[in-house]
């Protein structure tokens, strides 16, 4: 049996160009036992020990100038545990977890498990071939963002198979999220400082388990993203920090390789083998995992030298500048090869700055992902509603202004998990007024997401109308369901997901301005906003108008594009919605009556606090938009 690592692959390692480097490195068993491979090119000697041998190292034999140590160990075998350990350049031993490991101990414990991973046998080929489609850019995205530890407290990877899936199935979403989900030693980072790569968490469950709850969102129909930290990693002795007696997998220079923030070390993605560790990493979770996406985490973080630095805290590039060429690189390079690799899967990037083209193609100049998080769209619009009704006309651009530039990328609209945590407030109690007014105000932010030109996300409790912030020690409040009002919340969010998959106004020109039309934004005084969203062939139309204040606005006028019936399909002032109910008794009829440089107009009696969704009548006949599922009507005051 020929356990060793071929010459070829080895030198593609080398030169960062292995496409799935997971299949060599690492413990794999093979016949009476386990075959481990690590690198770690500046260490005097290398050794495994574990289960299988009493924790008595057993060295591994360097392959030449690779900087990679591999060796055979007969009667390793499944779920033994097992650690590196290292002799460094100055003879200082260093006991290290396995990069490439695929499970590891929960925490405290730190020991790599020889896990392979065939013992799932997926059932979702027919989502995985028509994936590329559902995931189109023109096709609704929906997504709900869950941390999978706090959604509902002791439930593993199984149950979450079952209950998650029910749960985001039945609401209507099109993706779920997950925060991360690779192995990490502290509960407080929720995921985002992984020591254990390619490792999923044990925490719920085994990878299998993981696996399975992936086939059952898929099972349903619905796409499964995960978050992916290539930013930093935590310093944590058994991790990758100075793995082998140096600075490895980051920086030498702290000016470079320290994140102030987090305290945490920054990749260097100029060396071959550190882009390769982090490359295929993403892949191997697309592939292995049948994730259908990754959530690239703090790529601003990544994109400049002196990001959350102080003049003197950092190092101008080789051009003087301020950015990190090598992260650039690496990213237009990662976009490439996921593209290539793993068709359909989206790449999404957190990514907070105006750098240019993030969502351009790699083979004109941009960084090439697939959606970039909108965080103006998410700061303005909080800002703007976190405001008492009575002066948000001193901040209507707050509104208006995301439009101005809401088609120079291809965007995705986030209500995150960072909106709702370090004393930041949940959702509902950012709002100003009384308990009824901060409802309102809510379900005004859930329309006001849906209504906008972009892909949208939800983190977890915003459809219920949480008021305490979110806590990763604790679940979601339920029992706030019992409320009427807070069950009408959620159901409002069922139906906006409902009316953005089936219109396809609200999801086929997201990213182009030809399917967006202002109809007015100029209503100050009354803090009142209307448009069009259109689709395509300009066959489905939505025309909605959006109250700011907790006044009856009526009769209220407003310009269309077309003469017949707008039937009313959405009103978030609906009783079913925990509204005050006025509405227009389901429909309006347009007349000739020239407004907003329009010849035909509506009248209508516009809620307090609410939004109102007209469909736009056929053009060739003039004839009623057909009925949708999720209409709540409201009545006339």
């Amino acid at each position: 049996m020929d356990w060793r690592i071929p010459e070829h692959d080895l030198y593609l390692f080398n030169q960062g160009e292995l496409v799935r480097p997971w299949r060599w490195l690492g413990a794999h068993p093979a016949g009476d036992g386990t075959r481990f491979a690590v690198w770690a090119p500046y260490a005097r000697r290398v050794s495994v020990s574990g289960d299988f041998n009493d924790w008595k190292p057993q060295r591994l034999e360097p392959r030449g100038t690779t900087g990679v140590w591999e060796g055979f160990v007969r009667g390793a075998r499944k779920g033994h545990h097992y650690k590196y350990e290292l002799i460094d350049s100055l003879g200082n031993r260093r006991e290290k977890t396995d990069p490439f490991a695929f499970r590891m101990e929960v925490r405290p414990k730190t020991a790599s498990l020889v896990w392979p991973l065939d013992g799932h046998r997926w059932n979702d080929a027919a989502w995985m071939e028509r994936r590329a489609e559902a995931q189109a850019p023109d096709r609704p995205m929906r997504i709900y963002e869950v941390h999978l530890g706090s959604w509902r407290r002791g439930l593993g990877y199984r149950e979450l198979a079952t209950e998650l899936v029910d749960y985001v199935a039945g609401l209507g979403f099109t993706h779920v999220e997950f925060l991360p989900v690779m192995e990490h030693p502290f509960d407080g980072s929720w995921g985002y400082q992984v020591c254990g790569y390619y490792a999923a968490t044990s925490r719920w469950g085994t990878p299998e388990e993981l696996m399975a709850l992936v086939d059952a969102f898929h099972a349903r129909g619905i796409g499964v993203l995960v978050d992916w930290v290539p930013a930093h990693f935590p310093k944590d002795d058994h991790g990758l920090a100075a793995f082998d007696g140096t600075r490895l997998y980051e920086h030498e220079d702290p000016r470079l390789g320290v994140h102030k923030d987090w305290d945490t070390l920054i990749f260097n993605y100029g060396r071959p083998e550190t882009r390769n560790f982090l490359a295929g990493n993403a892949l191997f979770w697309l592939e292995q995992y049948h994730f259908d996406g990754l959530r690239v985490d703090a790529v601003a973080s990544m994109l400049y030298r002196d990001y959350s630095r102080k003049e003197g805290e950092w190092i101008p590039n080789e051009k003087g500048g301020r950015e990190d060429l090598d992260a650039i690189d690496f990213l237009r390079g990662l976009n490439d090869r996921i593209h290539a690799e793993a068709p359909g899967a989206v790449m999404i990037a957190e990514e907070s700055t105006a750098f240019p083209g993030c969502t351009t193609p790699t083979r004109i100049g941009g960084l090439g992902f697939d959606l970039k998080w909108n965080m103006g769209w998410m700061h303005d619009s909080l800002a703007f509603l976190e405001k008492d009704p009575l002066y948000r006309k001193y901040h209507h651009d707050r509104l208006t202004f995301a439009l101005y530039y809401a088609f120079h990328e291809r965007y995705l609209l986030p209500l995150s998990h960072d909106e709702v945590v370090h004393l930041k407030k949940s959702l509902l109690a950012k709002m100003p007024g009384d308990a009824w007014k901060k409802k309102a105000n809510l379900r005004v932010l859930h329309a006001w997401q849906a209504a906008h030109p972009g892909k949208t996300l939800l983190f977890m409790g915003g459809e219920l109308g949480q008021w305490e912030e979110w806590n990763h020690d604790t679940e979601l409040d339920w029992a706030l369901l019992k409320e009427p009002s807070h069950a009408g919340l959620r159901l409002l969010v069922g139906d906006l997901n409902r009316l953005v998959k089936e219109l396809p106004c609200l999801s086929e020109m997201d990213g182009d301005w030809r399917g967006f039309e202002w109809i007015d934004f100029s209503d100050v005084e009354q803090s009142v906003v209307s448009f069009v969203r259109w689709s395509a062939d300009k066959a489905s139309g939505l025309v909605f108008a959006f109250n700011f204040t907790p006044v009856v606005r009526g009769p209220y006028r407003i310009g269309v594009p077309r003469p017949g019936r707008y039937e009313e399909i959405l009103n978030t002032d609906s009783a079913c919605y925990g509204g005050s109910g006025v509405g227009n008794m389901g429909a309006v009829k347009a007349e000739e009556i020239g407004k907003h440089e329009r010849a035909f107009s509506i009248e209508f009696t516009l809620p307090p606090l609410a939004a109102l969704a007209f469909a736009v009548p056929p053009e060739s006949t003039g004839a009623p938009a057909p009925p949708h599922e999720g209409k709540r009507k409201g009545k006339r005051p």
